[in-house]
């Protein structure tokens, strides 16, 4: 098994020194320098640029530059997506959002991780876990969401928030570690 397969299987990989993950890495850093560095008003060529980077996308969305992320073919939005400036997405795990996804500026979603063993650590090797986001969900502005987070449907996270554990649907929540404060 390769690098790329066990990283897309949630396993040890190596993520530092392997060639070819390095490679796509590149090339995908490469059309997000693009992308930050076309005119905002070239709203076509901007659609199209995402398209390429990302896994999948529906028609109507909108990521404010600038934008970063590792592989983008890890990235499924949904219908109706908007991010606010500076979104970064590290995905060698899975990242999916569902329709109407609002994001507010300065946001992160991070799926690796790493070993806390420092030998293990120091050989570059890591693993990643996936993120998901229902439906109709508002992140205010610098929320950062950490692997293996499912947020539901029609749930408000609040600004600042670092959400580590799953939040359910129909909820705000916020602060740090992340934690349901009311029902909506």
């Amino acid at each position: 098994m390769n690098e790329k397969e066990k990283m897309l299987k949630g396993l040890l990989y190596d993520a530092n020194y392997d060639k070819s993950l390095i490679e796509e890495r590149t090339e995908c850093k490469s059309l997000c320098y693009e992308y930050n560095n076309l005119h905002p008003a070239n709203t076509d060529e901007r659609k199209k640029l995402l398209k390429q980077i990302l896994g999948k996308t529906k028609e109507n969305f909108l990521i404010e530059q600038p934008f970063m992320c590792d592989y983008g073919y890890n990235i499924e939005i949904g219908e109706n997506f908007y991010s606010n400036h500076n979104l970064i997405i590290l995905d060698p795990a899975k990242v999916i959002f569902g329709d109407n996804v609002f994001i507010g500026p300065n946001c992160a979603f991070y799926t690796p991780l790493h070993p806390m063993d420092f030998e293990t650590r120091n050989k570059g090797l890591e693993y990643a876990k996936p993120i998901k986001v229902g439906n109709n969900v508002w992140f205010g502005g610098n929320v950062v969401v950490l692997a293996g987070v499912t947020i539901g449907d029609n749930t408000v996270i609040g600004a600042g928030s670092v959400v580590t554990k799953d939040i359910p649907s129909n909820v705000l929540a916020y602060g740090n570690p992340c934690k349901v404060i009311r029902n909506i």
